[in-house]
Order: structure tokens, then C-alpha cells, then sequence
């Protein structure tokens, strides 16, 4: 199937009544989510994986794609108006988008930052379309010793570089992955550390876990602090025409910011808040004539980065379609929602289920033009949003959180979960925990613990076949770079090794 064909048929799935549904209901959640401060997008895919559980496989996973890059609309809204980022991936927005806006030119950053995010979404969907094929057909080379180690970069890469402490993003991962080992062994198919229990037998899924740690333990923080929304001006939609000067220097900042964010999306890590900081760097480093005007209001230092930011959104889901092995805790949460529904992503994916692969894809074109038509007129009501009382939103989200859960399985077990997650969520992030490498962990326990066992049964219980398989042995050498880089770093900075002296002039 060429490609042409292939985004046909991926087309002709996107284009069905429920799909388009998913995909506008998916993106304007993702759009409220990122607009309102302190939930988060894992929140909110959390919140909504169980309602697209009763959903066909390809509806479910568009919904919730259409949350994640929804959001990452969504979240320059807040850092523009009120220099609150509503994601991650906005906060370099807040340092030249908000000083922007206080030039009465918030209506005009606004529009920059969403045309500029319609074409790094574009984009980045047209490399993915490209070279998904490709790296599909080099991922089956990949064998059981190759995805034991690439879950183990995996699971490195995000606790080093996630900014906190690498022994307590180490314990939390370990957490998970013990996690997943309560329940039916799903190599051998016995029960395993259940004490005799059946609420055990059932193991601790990922959607109340997911929903408890980010979910219902956000919502307790809110309930805690008793702080409204922050409030914040309306805009007029006439306000949002840029001028020429503005939109000759925002296109070259869109066109570079989306390759960037295109290209770091592969890589392993939080890649929206990477590729936002690189986006930066880059246009200040190339600015000549406004140089002095960044972190005063540049049109070049949010342009970018937003581009940045939503290009990544799409190049991060390559890892997951091609290898089946997520490399941040949103993109963990689609994979979950799609082993949950019956589906293993990784190699065979693009040959065994075309209609998902090429379906969501093509939802995602539909999508991002959606929220380029919709957010635009919809910014006054994004602006309501921030005025709605905070015990309807809490409200509403603890019922539907509840229901969804419930309803998943009709078990008592997995609300026992769910709350017991949010509590001990609440906790852990008042003591400087973060919950990304416990879902992580959850999600990659079981693909690393079946690839171990695969491994050591073909070598026999050898462990060297780790090192002469040449794929997994670069792997294994990546892995050992990820645990002793910082350290080797930290000991040649303190020796003197990247200091020089510069003679006076």
C-alpha cells in the first residue's frame, strides 16, 4: 500500500460520523484542559480513558490524541494572558507572549501562536506519515533482547532528565512496575501476589491508577488551597489580525520552530518543554535586529516555541506506533488505552491494524484544522472558562471520574483504587514525588518483564546476548551512558574540564 492510498483509507476512516465526533470532542477538551491552570493533560485522559473504553478501538485512541494535542493549543491561552502556562510545554511562551500582550497585542499573539501551531501540527503529521512506513519496516528487526533494552532507555531517560531527584524518580518507577506484578501473570497465566484475594486477582489497572495519581489528586490540591481561577481580560476577535511586520518575522520562527519540534518529538524524554527551550535558543541566537526585544515582547520568542511545542505533540506517538514503547507519561497513557482495548502497538501494528495507524493520523489533520477554525471565535468563551466556579468544575470532574471508572470494569475493586491512587498522590506530590515514572513504570513493567523472560528462555538464561545482538547492544550502551553521563558530567565540571580562561582585552 503506497502512501497515497494508505492516507485514503485513513481518510475514509477518519471521516465517519463518530470519528469526527472524537476527534472535535477530544481537541476541545484538550483545548479547556489546557486552558485551565493545574489540571494537566494526563488529567484529563485520564478522566476521560474510561468513557472511550466502550468506544471502538480507532474512536477511543482519537479521542484521546485529540486531548493530548488539544492541549497543547490550549495552554498558550493562560501564558499569554495571564504569564500562566497552562502545560509544560508553554512556559517559554510566558516570557515574550505575555509582555507581547501587555502592548495591547494579546488578541494578535493569540493568532500567531494558533496558525503557527496548525502548521507545526501539519507538518510534523506529514513527517510522521513519511517515515512511520520506514521505521515500522527497520522496527522489525527489533526482537525481545531489543525492547527489554529499549524499555530500560525508556525508563532512564525520563527519570534523569525529568528535573527531580533521579533516586526518588528510581523509587517511584520501581513502584509501578511492582504494581504491575500484582495480578495474572500474563506469560505464565497464574496469580501472583494476591494473598488470596480476588480484589488483587484483578491488579491494579492503569486507568484508576492514572485517574487517582493525576486526577483525583489535582482536584484534592484545588480543594485544599481554596484559590479560584485567576482572572483574565476578555479579547475582542477584531484584535486578532497581526500586522505584516508582525507575521514577516513570526513565519520564519513557525517554519524552524516546527522542525525542531519535529525532530526532538523522536527523541526520548519531555520533549514539549526540550523543544520549546531549543526553539528559543535558537531564534534569540539567530535574531540580528530585535535581539534586544526578547523576554521584552519578541514575536520570534513565542512563535517558535509554540510551533515547537505542538510539532512534538505528533512526532512523539513514532516510538509508540513503530516499537510500541513510550518514552513520556502521556504518550504511556495512549498505549495503555490501546493494550487495554485488545491492541499490542510495535512493529506489526502498521501491517495488522492499518485502519488505527492511518485513521488517527488522518484524524489528526481533521483535528487540527478544527482547532484552528473553532479556537480562534472560541477564546472569549476559553476566557469564561477561567470564571466558572470551582466547585461546579470539581463537581462535575469527581462524578464523571467515578462513574467512568466503575463502569470500565462494574468493580468495587477499581474505585477502592482510584481513590486510594488520589490520596497517596496528594501525598507524594506534597513531598516532591512525581507520579510520571509510577505510570511509566505500570505501563512499561509488563513489556519489560515479558521481553526479560523471552530472552533469557531463547538464550537459555545467558545474559550476554544482550551485548552481542549488535541492535540491543547499542541499546544497552545508551543505557549505561543514561546512568553515568550526569555523573561523569558533574565530575568533569568540578575538575575544571569546560572552564577556559579569556585574556582580558
Amino acid at each position: 500500500m503506497d502512501l497515497l492510498s494508505a492516507m485514503a483509507s485513513g481518510f475514509l476512516v477518519a471521516l465517519q460520523p463518530e470519528n469526527i465526533l472524537a476527534a472535535l470532542i477530544g481537541a476541545l477538551v484538550g483545548t479547556a484542559t489546557g486552558v485551565l491552570p493545574g489540571l494537566g493533560v494526563l488529567g484529563a485522559m485520564a478522566i476521560l480513558m474510561p468513557i472511550t473504553l466502550h468506544l471502538a478501538p480507532v474512536t477511543g485512541i482519537i479521542m484521546l490524541a485529540g486531548i493530548y494535542y488539544g492541549a497543547m493549543y490550549g495552554g498558550s491561552t493562560t501564558a499569554i494572558l495571564l504569564k500562566i502556562p497552562g502545560e509544560s510545554g508553554s512556559i517559554v511562551t510566558t516570557l515574550d507572549g505575555y509582555e507581547f500582550a501587555r502592548k495591547g497585542r494579546a488578541g494578535s499573539a493569540l493568532m500567531i501562536c494558533a496558525v503557527g501551531s496548525f502548521i507545526a501540527g501539519t507538518v510534523s503529521i506529514l513527517g510522521l506519515s513519511l517515515f512511520l512506513p520506514f521505521l515500522s519496516d527497520a522496527a522489525l528487526s527489533f526482537s525481545s533482547p531489543e525492547f527489554c533494552a529499549l524499555a530500560v532507555l525508556g525508563a532512564l531517560t525520563l527519570i534523569r532528565i525529568t528535573g527531580g531527584d533521579p533516586a526518588m524518580g528510581m523509587m517511584m518507577l520501581l513502584v509501578g512496575m511492582g504494581l504491575a506484578t500484582i495480578g495474572v501473570d500474563a506469560v505464565g497465566g497464574s496469580t501472583r501476589f494476591t494473598f488470596g484475594t480476588e480484589s488483587l486477582a484483578l491488579g491494579f489497572d492503569l486507568v484508576p491508577v492514572a485517574l487517582g495519581l493525576y486526577g483525583m489528586s489535582e482536584l484534592l490540591q484545588v480543594l485544599q488551597t481554596r484559590k479560584g481561577f485567576p482572572k483574565a481580560e476578555s479579547v475582542r476577535l477584531r484584535d486578532m489580525v497581526p500586522t505584516r511586520a508582525e507575521w514577516r518575522r513570526a513565519w520564519p520562527a513557525i517554519v524552524r520552530g516546527s522542525g525542531i519540534g519535529f525532530f526532538i518529538g523522536l527523541l526520548p524524554g519531555p520533549g514539549s518543554l526540550t523543544s520549546t527551550f531549543a526553539s528559543y535558543g535558537v531564534e534569540k541566537g539567530l535574531a540580528r535586529e530585535h535581539k534586544r526585544e526578547f523576554g521584552k515582547g519578541a514575536v520570534e520568542g513565542f512563535a517558535g516555541p509554540e510551533a515547537a511545542n505542538n510539532a512534538v505533540a505528533t512526532s512523539a506517538l513514532v516510538p509508540v506506533i513503530s516499537l510500541g514503547i513510550p518514552f513520556t507519561p502521556n504518550v504511556a497513557l495512549l498505549l495503555g488505552a490501546l493494550i487495554v482495548q485488545g491492541i499490542q502497538p510495535g512493529p506489526l501494528l502498521l501491517s495488522q491494524r492499518p485502519d488505527i495507524v492511518w485513521g488517527l493520523l488522518a484524524s489528526m489533520y481533521i483535528g487540527n484544522i478544527a482547532l484552528l477554525i473553532l479556537n480562534l471565535p472560541l477564546v472569549g468563551l476559553w476566557v469564561r472558562l477561567l470564571r466558572v466556579p470551582q466547585y461546579i468544575l470539581v463537581g462535575a470532574i469527581f462524578v464523571v471520574s467515578i462513574i467512568g471508572v466503575y463502569t470500565m470494569r462494574s468493580s468495587m475493586w477499581d474505585l477502592v483504587v482510584l481513590f486510594s491512587c488520589g490520596f497517596a498522590g496528594f501525598f507524594l506530590r506534597r513531598m516532591g514525588f512525581d507520579m510520571a515514572p509510577l505510570v511509566l513504570g505500570l505501563v512499561l513493567g509488563p513489556i519489560f518483564e515479558k521481553s526479560l523472560r523471552e530472552t533469557l528462555f531463547l538464550s537459555g538464561g545467558d545474559l550476554s546476548i544482550f551485548v552481542t545482538r549488535p541492535i540491543s547492544a547499542v541499546l544497552v550502551a545508551l543505557c549505561v551512558v543514561a546512568l553515568a553521563a550526569p555523573a561523569v558530567f558533574t565530575w568533569v565540571k568540578r575538575r575544571g574540564g569546560w572552564t577556559k580562561t579569556v585574556p582580558a582585552p
